[in-house]
């Protein structure tokens, strides 16, 4: 290819697409530095609640590839927030009766309670799909969208399954209920770092959660707490050897056979 001058052309240059993570990945950054920390935290946590519902309609739990066991917690607070959301569709079709005349203010009452629809039906589908996770020594423990942190197992000193209904707000302790209730209780042998909603740490040592199956939870860490220990245990040395007693008192070598 030549140009009108009778020169050769250059090569035409070629600029490499931007797929969508490379867009993603960008938009992420900016965002960070637009945006205060506390401001993301917080649009991250309504994207985690609005994702959830798909993956609550497709039965699909998040980060479980890999682990050795799962235990869900979201069964006990089911009732209450189905009637939760019944309230809500009951308030969206009572105010669209009666903002019916006045369309602009029904338009934006019926966004923000189709909204607060998904919302509550979306914090119920984080605690299904969310559940405790043990994998790699390690016990993750979440709530909902809001509650995601490690704790390893070597940390844990002692473990306990006990149902509270009520729970006494300490410094150095966490209460997750579910449904008003906690029913199993660890004990941390030093104070663990866990983020707060907004990014800011708090140390806790003593940590109460629920499992919709504690029984089970509670097995599955003890039992892998001992195994553990006793995987820490060198092995005693072994000897080929033994003493055998003779008439004459003295001693030669037992060998295998």
């Amino acid at each position: 290819m030549t140009t009108p001058e009778g020169r050769p052309a250059a090569p035409p240059t070629t600029v490499p697409r931007r797929g969508p993570a490379l867009w993603k990945l960008r938009g992420i950054a900016l965002a960070a530095q637009l945006a205060p920390e506390p401001v993301l935290r917080f649009v991250m946590h309504e994207l985690r609640i609005m994702a959830s519902l798909p993956r609550w309609a497709a039965r699909r739990q998040h980060g479980v590839n890999g682990a050795d066991a799962v235990f869900t917690h979201g069964r006990d607070q089911a009732a209450m927030m189905y009637g939760l959301t019944f309230a809500c569709v009951i308030e969206t079709v009572v105010l669209s009766f009666l903002l019916s005349n006045w369309p602009l203010v029904h338009s934006v009452f019926l966004v923000v309670d189709v909204y607060t629809v998904l919302f509550v039906l979306g914090m119920h589908a984080a605690s299904v799909t969310r559940p405790h996770i043990l994998a790699d020594g390690t016990l993750r423990i979440r709530q909902g969208a809001g509650v995601d942190f490690l704790v390893p197992l070597d940390r844990i000193a002692t473990i306990r399954r006990e149902t509270l209904f009520t729970h006494v707000k300490k410094g150095n302790e966490l209460n997750m209920p579910i449904g008003s209730q906690t029913s199993i209780t660890l004990e941390l042998t030093e104070p663990l770092d866990v983020p707060k909603f907004l990014g800011a740490h708090r140390p806790v040592q003593l940590i109460r959660l629920h499992a919709d199956d504690p029984k089970s939870l509670y097995d599955a860490v003890a039992q892998a707490r001992t195994t553990r220990t006793t995987a820490s245990v060198p092995p005693e040395p072994s000897s080929s050897t033994a003493r055998v007693g003779g008439s004459g008192g003295g001693e030669r070598p037992m060998l295998d056979t």
